[in-house]
């Protein structure tokens, strides 16, 4: 047996692991320190009632005889997929529900679609980027190519025609800068794909945090878009599912490639290798696309958007660069005083006690940055805030 060699090509630690191990060092060195993580993207809200109530639900079905539910459907239970499909239509993207497949997550997803996708192909990334993104091609030996998201384009590089590329990997609003594509960015992105015959990986777990209505919140909203694109989203931050874990992937059927319809090649995939999400939070997926669900999860957005909205409003303050903040959770800034991202890190940790994320751990173009999330607590996002005030102020 040999091992897959392609593994030895990856960075021996991955990013938030290296994080925890600092953080972990920090506190047992600094027993009374109290640490404000406003590093990796977890939330801190719990489920909504409504969603609660459903799940609630579901597990007495499940011990009952007459409601008891084994094997599900692989690609997601109808009822889920209808709810999804209602909720594309509502921004006036008609799919079939045959379309839409049920994940655990927009993460496991994105690595598992280059099951289906030779190995040969080449991937064009954008410069920095979700870990994930990267780290997935390099597993499979795949040739990367990257595009340069910078503070000239604001992080939202665009195409370049020299460039060749076979799969295409956009996360709009961005993970890790908050910058969102607009309509005609998006639209240069599809008519590039076509000209390419590429496709598209479309990330859209944080489409729910755009406030503005002439941004796109799904690559379907652009002409064509269904003939060269796949769009992964999530419920973690939508709803909270972080830790109950539901996504989808859509996967229409005009996306034809050698004559074959992805959607049938991403079919045979799952139901060989995915045995579906469970029962139960499937139908507390179901709950968050109702009316009330839907309500009740805007409460929970419009709470990490004010949290948001914290942190710009003193960067702006104190003249700090950013990205991001308004219609993402993410705020991705200049570090001050020439300071390399680490170095940052490292200053935020022993002065503030304070987490964060360097920015280099993104990619070479994140060095020199830094990445804040709006998902904390009310009270820790204040005290963050207060706290980087004064450690400016004593300079």
């Amino acid at each position: 047996m040999k091992i897959n060699e392609n593994y030895l090509q990856l960075q021996d630690s991955y990013l938030f692991s290296t994080i925890a191990k600092k953080v972990v060092d920090y506190t047992k060195a600094n027993k009374d320190a109290q640490v404000i993580r406003l590093g990796i993207g977890d939330v801190t809200r719990p489920l909504v009632p409504t969603v609660v109530k459903a799940m609630e639900k579901a597990v007495l079905e499940m011990g009952d005889a007459l409601t008891f539910k084994g094997y599900g459907e692989e690609q997601g239970y109808a009822f889920l997929r209808q709810a999804v499909a209602v909720y594309y239509a509502k921004k006036n993207i008609f799919l079939d529900k045959d379309e839409i497949f049920i994940s655990d997550g927009a993460k496991s997803d994105v690595g598992n679609l280059l099951d289906i996708m030779a190995k040969e192909n080449t991937v064009l990334i954008p410069n920095p980027v979700y870990p994930v993104y990267v780290d997935t091609n390099i597993m499979q030996g795949r040739k990367i190519q990257y595009m340069n998201g910078n503070a000239q384009n604001n992080f939202l590089p665009l195409p370049d025609e020299k460039v060749s590329a076979d799969i295409i990997y956009l996360c709009s609003p961005n993970n890790p800068t908050g910058a969102v594509y607009n309509k005609d960015q998006l639209k240069q992105w599809v008519d590039y794909a076509l000209a390419q015959e590429a496709i598209i990986l479309f990330d859209a777990a944080y489409e729910v945090f755009i406030g503005e209505d002439s941004l796109p919140s799904s690559i379907y909203q652009i002409p064509r878009a269904k003939e060269c694109a796949i769009e992964l989203c999530s419920l973690s931050k939508t709803a909270g599912f972080t830790g109950t874990r539901c996504g989808y992937t859509v996967v229409p059927k005009q996306l034809i490639r050698q004559g074959i319809q992805l959607n049938k090649l991403w079919l045979r995939r799952q139901t060989t290798k995915f045995n579906g999400v469970p029962y139960v939070v499937q139908r507390g997926a179901e709950a968050v696309f109702s009316a009330e669900g839907l309500e009740e999860c805007s409460e929970n957005i419009a709470y990490y958007m004010e949290n948001a909205s914290l942190i710009a409003q003193t960067l702006d303050e104190l003249g700090i660069w950013y990205t991001g903040g308004r219609n993402a959770p993410y705020i991705w800034l200049k570090c001050p005083d020439g300071m390399s991202s680490w170095e940052y890190f490292d200053y935020l940790l022993e002065n503030l006690s304070l987490v964060g994320t360097p920015g280099a751990g993104f990619g070479a173009n994140g060095e020199g940055y830094f990445r804040l999330t709006a998902f904390g607590k009310r009270e820790d996002v204040v005290e963050a805030m207060k706290r980087l005030k004064k450690s400016v102020d004593k300079k």
